[in-house]
């Protein structure tokens, strides 16, 4: 990995910030000073150090959660509702849930203790795709959705477009459901809710089902597992 990546996984600072301090000549490599901050070193063999003191390898995890309803992606909640936290065993209650997914939804949330990554995913710029199953009360037309996918007003602006499909539009408990894929690239509160609502539609029920390429799979509603060193991967690629 690049060397101000591993600076950051030493926990000594930000990329941005590491990036300073190679330049500056005050990071060595296997005792050499090294200047580019792309340079390439290998964390299992390679000898960090910063201003002559070793620097040693910070622990990060990655855990990918499936949340259920009216639970709160939140580390702790002032009105005392369960958080995806309190989902965790203990030796994980320090990781923190990367973006937001609201109490009345379900689905794949990522918890890391890695803020650059965390940044990184969440960053507008960079334009990660977060997929949905979305099911919407009554019959969508076509030209609503096309309508909504090219972007609508909200109170705090514009949208940005995004990718929406329809699935189906079936009968579930005497209710017409129209049921969708959504993909977004932004993540605004309460988005594809109030998205719909400005055309009159509510939300019945929506899952998230993807960040980027990482997918929630069959994990089991409330259950929760370590990302595979290929996953973790993907998603640091597609974070770039």
């Amino acid at each position: 990995m690049r060397l101000n990546r591993a600076l950051s996984l030493c926990g000594v600072a930000s990329r941005r910030k590491a990036d300073a301090l190679i330049a500056a000549g005050q990071v060595r490599v296997n005792g050499k000073v090294v200047q580019d901050f792309s340079f390439d070193v290998d964390i299992d063999t390679d000898r960090l150090s910063l201003e002559g003191e070793p620097l040693y390898f910070k622990q990060y995890d990655y855990v990918i959660l499936h949340k259920p309803r009216h639970v709160v992606t939140t580390c702790s909640d002032e009105r005392d509702r369960r958080t995806v936290i309190d989902m965790l065993p203990e030796d994980l209650a320090h990781l923190k849930p990367v973006g937001r997914l609201d109490s009345d939804s379900e689905g794949l949330v990522l918890l890391t203790n890695d803020g650059d990554l965390a940044r990184d995913l969440t960053h507008p710029s960079h334009g990660v795709g977060k997929s949905y199953i979305v099911s919407i009360e009554g019959d969508v037309e076509d030209e609503v959705l096309e309508a909504i996918a090219s972007g609508v007003d909200l109170e705090e602006g514009r949208t940005r477009p995004c990718y929406i499909e329809r699935i189906s539009t079936h009968t579930h408990k005497n209710k017409l459901i129209t049921k969708l894929g959504i993909v977004l690239r932004e993540g605004r509160n309460r988005q594809i809710r109030r998205m719909f609502q400005a055309y009159g539609f509510g939300v019945e029920r929506l899952v998230r089902v993807a960040i980027g390429r990482l997918q929630l799979g069959d994990l089991e509603l409330g259950a929760w597992r370590h990302l595979s060193p290929q996953e973790l991967q993907r998603l640091r690629q597609e974070s770039k």
